[in-house]
């Protein structure tokens, strides 16, 4: 059971590093959300967003910082 709560903590700080890395973009401004591409539909006080450039570009990233990390330690 040590194991699982070792992997949920590494998880969810993972999960807040990814956040805040992605605040700290938007902050130093790339405009994630905002691309060429990206759906915002609104009406009145509602507005829905759909990121999808946005979303391909940061699979994209991740996909190849990974692909590094995995090579670097030959697994």
């Amino acid at each position: 059971m040590t194991s699982l709560a070792r992997w949920m903590v590494a998880i969810g700080l993972g999960l807040a590093a990814l956040g805040g890395l992605i605040w700290l973009l938007s902050r130093l401004g790339l405009p994630l959300g905002r691309l060429p591409g990206d759906l915002r539909f609104g009406s009145g006080g509602l507005t829905c967003v759909i990121p999808l450039v946005s979303s391909i570009l940061l699979s994209i990233l991740l996909t190849i910082l990974l692909n590094i990390v995995v090579r670097f330690f030959g697994k």
